[in-house]
């Protein structure tokens, strides 16, 4: 990030501060991020809502709300902490906002984390206590999951409302500082690494153990290969940044090394990388995500051609007319008439009492004539068994 005045934080000697050894870089490419991480995103949460309406299964919920929880960490983060804060008014915010900011940006990313970890455990039954699994897995369930690791992340990112980050800490840092920093890293990266390493091991074992299996647990493959590209890549994106805090704790300070200043800006963006790359690992992977996307998108095409073209509706129609109370008789069906498509709610009219017939109508004898009955009395006035009954008009 760009070192820049802060007035709200602790002072250091001009001297000792690490110059940015990527300048303007770090606006354009949260930026670029951004703008490409958060249309994105809302896509993909909307194909997955229509996937997890659809189908019923845990593992699309799970992949929602972890794609609901990277929209959060886009728009706290990089949006709120980085663009705004820090390159738009320059870290001059009260003292307040910088630590509301600190525990959404918090609660957001271990929201993210940990249901990641939840739907690796998912798979993990899935795989390897199927029975068990489908008696403990059902949407309501997996919901109020859901719900509950938001709530948890919020309560553990309240601690983090004294945060300090590198940018601002103390030289060398206070023992609050190194607290939060380790509780950070366990918290994000050491932990649920340790459960992603134990669980995909297993996974990876059972699955060469059914390797030969039939198609319902090829699909199973499937969405277990795609946990193993998340976790994988979430592994690699994050490992820099725990690095670097742990060298920036004991090795050398990011005020004084540009070394280190410059590995840690580097890793932030690293790992905010990993909020824009699930897109593109889900249409990769999964051909049911691929085609749930491109129904939103023809669908949204759609509706937007729809309300722009113009649709013409005659006027002269009345009620009776437009529900198909229409001339489309055997043997009198002229072009251009409306064609009976729908019957009305009701006894068939071909059952009703006998009435007399018009003279002017298309289907009174010899007539002949195409023009439309203009009005209801007209319509009443058909002979019985003019119309078609309701298997024909299904046909």
């Amino acid at each position: 990030m760009i070192p820049v005045p802060n007035s709200t934080a602790l002072t250091w000697p001009e001297m000792e501060r690490s110059p940015c050894m990527v300048g303007i870089f770090p606006v354009v490419y949260y930026s670029v991020l951004l703008g490409l991480g958060l249309p994105v995103n809302i896509l993909t949460a909307v194909a997955l809502s229509r996937l997890a309406t659809r189908t019923k299964k845990s593992s699309y919920w799970y992949l929602l709300a972890l794609t609901t929880s990277d929209i959060l960490t886009q728009v706290f983060i990089i949006f709120v902490g980085f663009i705004l804060q820090t390159a738009i008014l320059a870290r001059a915010v009260p003292r307040a906002f910088i630590h509301i900011v600190n525990v959404l940006e918090f609660t957001a990313n271990h929201a993210s984390i940990w249901v990641t970890v939840l739907l690796t455990v998912d798979r993990y039954v899935a795989l390897c206590h199927p029975l068990r699994y489908r008696a403990v897995s059902y949407p309501r369930r997996t919901r109020r999951i859901i719900a509950a690791v938001f709530i948890v992340a919020l309560a553990t990112g309240i601690p983090f409302y004294w945060w300090l980050d590198a940018w601002r800490d103390a030289d060398p840092p206070t023992a609050l500082d190194k607290v939060l920093k380790w509780v950070h890293c366990v918290t994000i990266y050491f932990l649920p690494c340790s459960i992603f390493l134990a669980t995909n091991s297993v996974i990876i074992h059972k699955l060469k153990q059914r390797s030969h299996s039939g198609n319902r647990r090829q699909h199973r493959g499937k969405t277990t290969a795609l946990l193993l590209a998340v976790t994988t890549v979430f592994i690699v994106l994050w490992a820099p940044r725990t690095a670097v805090m742990m060298c920036h704790l004991y090795v050398a300070s990011v005020k004084r090394d540009w070394r280190v200043h410059l590995a840690l800006d580097i890793a932030n963006m690293a790992a905010m990388l990993n909020t824009t790359l699930n897109f593109f690992l889900y249409c990769f992977v999964s051909e049911t995500f691929r085609r749930a996307v491109g129904e939103v998108l023809r669908a949204h095409s759609w509706h937007g051609t729809r309300h722009g073209s113009a649709r013409f509706m005659p006027p002269t129609l009345n009620p009776l007319q437009l529900l198909g109370t229409t001339c489309s008789v055997r043997g009198c069906h002229q072009p251009g008439v409306p064609v009976l498509t729908q019957h009305p709610v009701g006894p068939c009219p071909r059952d009703a009492a006998p009435l007399r017939p018009h003279p002017q109508s298309c289907c009174a004898g010899g007539g002949g004539s195409s023009r439309l009955l203009s009005s209801s009395n007209e319509a009443a006035k058909l002979p019985p068994g003019e119309f078609c009954s309701p298997r024909e008009e299904a046909m």
